[in-house]
């Protein structure tokens, strides 16, 4: 043993840690709208909750990220702590394709050239000439992830290669030869190093790796490497349930506990049939045959499914226990008054950060909720202008102060976001929900506005005109529908129809024109009074500051589709109003005539 073989075996570990890191989280972002979709359609069968955390992980490779989401996903409502349980059981069969992956190295290639491509000393750099091509060359959308995954898969096996090559060399010391034994003979410390190593390698797959790695050394046996399996299952879920316990709701950390409560039951479980089998004499074969990485991948992966089949029935006594573990907290005797969003807003969890369309979803939950508060807020502000009632006022600014509540809470949820993207379609949509988190809120300030004007008017006993009134009745709907189209805009990122808000704004600020007149000429013959004048007019200026906010909507999105757009922006709308567009003049004479059409025929041609 010398300290180069030791160097090169430590080379090996951090490159084999590194590719597997590389590639779960490629695996994680380009497949993070997958994930959004599948695991919010969960339903109470077990047995399909099951298949789907197998099929996650196998996914992304990770069964600690699986079951970190999870947690989230019940933090916020999404799932119940019920339906997480059988993603949980299924999380640790998924994390055993990873072993079976590696199994490869076993592969005897002399027979045809063609298995000669499957074995790792091939597929390595082939996976990397792939990966390299993809990322520089960015052919398509999810080229640089796809890249990275392959880039992660050569790394990965490349590793390997290098620890195989390092262990050979220190086999020669006779020092590996002593610490298996000892391991063979004393199955607790063989427990406690699986766990100790998986624990500080915070991934089960990795450490089942390594044991396969080191399988090339022809020094282990069934005997000295069952327990070491077994204890790698608790060193993961011990860290697991630490990263869902930490700034999480009381769901949350049951999560946690569920899955240490399953795999000490997994690895009693194992201990005991392991040991009874040998007693029986069902693994003489078996016991001090000297095994490689396809009979270590095919022992994690025959104990986990073992282990799910006999314990998937008892779900619900996981979930009773770890209500007995994790209690509710006690409430106050004046228990203070809640928020009717705060379940939107707890669904913004720093979990997601490294499964983005998980993050982005429960942002865009948060958004729309903003922006449907912002306009009921709007719709109740108009009514007070024609008849007054200060509990709609209160109602009011109530929901202004959680509708700020909420805008600042997403706003910081998008600032720490922000550093874990690094895909350019993200980038896309985290610019397009920086500006309609600020565009939403302002919504919100309008309609305080509007209601302040009414309640100044309603204080000094002066009421708008009947003429006034039904002139602001028109210009009202035109900025509702405003509101209608934003929504769907932004709700189903919808570029025709962010096109045809821009006309209808340009209506809106013709009506502002001519309303203004009109009112003036009322002051002129004393139809209205001298005093709502200046009130009006500030009115006038609330309403063509929403159509601004539906207008900037609108833009975001366009953009968002096509961000070469985004340099000169406020360009390409300048031209739109200089004419030639055919879209936008057609929607646009169809909305004049639509809402000019309903103005009073005597205020009209006033």
């Amino acid at each position: 043993m010398d300290i180069f073989s030791i160097i090169s075996l430590l080379g090996g570990l951090a490159m084999f840690l590194y590719g597997m890191r590389l590639m779960g989280d490629s695996l994680k972002e380009s497949s993070s709208g997958t994930l959004k979709v599948v695991m919010g359609r969960v339903t109470d069968n077990a047995v399909k909750a099951f298949l789907l955390g197998v099929l996650v992980t196998a996914l992304i490779q990770s069964s600690t990220a699986t079951i970190v989401i999870t947690a989230g996903l019940v933090s916020a409502g999404i799932l119940t702590l019920h339906q997480s349980i059988g993603i949980i059981v299924g999380a640790n069969v998924g994390t055993t394709v990873t072993g079976q992956i590696i199994r490869l190295l076993d592969i005897d290639a002399s027979g045809t050239s063609f298995l000669r491509f499957l074995q790792p000393s091939t597929l390595a750099p082939i996976a990397l000439i792939i990966g390299i091509v993809l990322v520089m060359g960015s052919f398509f959308k999810s080229a640089r992830a796809v890249g990275n995954i392959a880039i992660g898969f050569g790394i990965l096996f490349s590793g390997l290669l290098n620890m195989s090559g390092a262990v050979n060399t220190l086999t020669e010391s006779g020092t590996f030869e002593t610490l298996f034994s000892r391991l063979g003979t004393n199955p607790f410390l063989g427990y406690l190093t699986g766990a100790g190593v998986a624990f500080v390698l915070q991934s089960s797959s990795a450490t089942i790796g390594i044991l396969q790695a080191f399988s090339a050394t022809g020094m282990l046996s069934f005997k000295s490497i069952y327990a070491v399996i077994v204890g790698v299952y608790l060193g993961d879920c011990v860290t697991t349930a630490i990263v869902c316990s930490i700034g999480a709701k009381q769901d949350a950390r049951r999560v946690g506990i569920v899955n240490i409560l399953y795999n000490l039951s997994k690895s009693g479980l194992v201990l005991v049939g392991v040991a009874v089998c040998h007693r029986l004499g069902v693994l003489n074969a078996l016991w001090d045959k000297t095994v490689n990485s396809g009979i270590i991948a095919n022992a994690n992966t025959v104990f986990n499914l073992s282990s799910a089949v006999v314990l998937l029935p008892m779900l619900r006594v996981y979930e009773k226990l770890s209500h007995k573990l994790v209690r509710d907290p006690v409430a106050p005797e004046q228990p203070e008054s809640e928020s009717r969003f705060k379940s939107v807003v707890d669904g913004l969890n720093p979990v997601f950060f490294d499964t983005p369309a998980l993050a982005f979803q429960s942002c865009y939950n948060l958004l729309l909720t903003v922006l449907a508060a912002a306009r009921t807020n709007i719709e109740k502000s108009f009514t007070l202008l024609e008849n007054y009632h200060d509990s709609v006022y209160k109602e009011i600014m109530a929901d202004e102060d959680e509708i700020d509540w909420m805008t600042d809470n997403v706003s910081k949820y998008l600032v720490r976001f922000l550093p874990h993207l690094q895909n350019e379609y993200h980038v896309s949509i985290m610019d397009q929900y920086f500006k309609v988190t600020s565009e939403f809120e302002r919504l919100g300030d309008h309609a305080v506005n509007i209601a302040n004007h009414a309640a100044f008017l309603h204080r000094n006993n002066t009421m708008l005109s009947p003429d006034a009134l039904s002139e602001l009745a028109v210009l009202e709907n035109a900025i509702m529908q405003l509101l209608d189209e934003s929504d769907h805009t932004f709700r189903r990122r919808d570029v025709a129809t962010a096109r045809q808000i821009e006309p209808l704004v340009q209506v809106t600020k013709d009506l502002i024109v001519v309303l203004k007149q009109n009112h003036l000429r009322r002051i002129r013959t004393g139809a209205c009074s001298v005093i709502s004048n200046p009130t009006y007019s500030d009115l006038l200026i609330e309403f063509q500051r929403i159509g601004d906010v539906c207008s900037n909507v609108g833009i975001a999105t366009i953009v968002r589709v096509h961000p070469e757009l985004a340099d000169h922006e406020h360009l390409y709308f300048d031209q739109l109003h200089e004419g030639g567009d055919e879209v936008f003049d057609d929607a646009y004479q169809r909305a004049h005539r639509r809402y000019f059409s309903l103005l009073p025929g005597t205020a009209a041609k006033s």
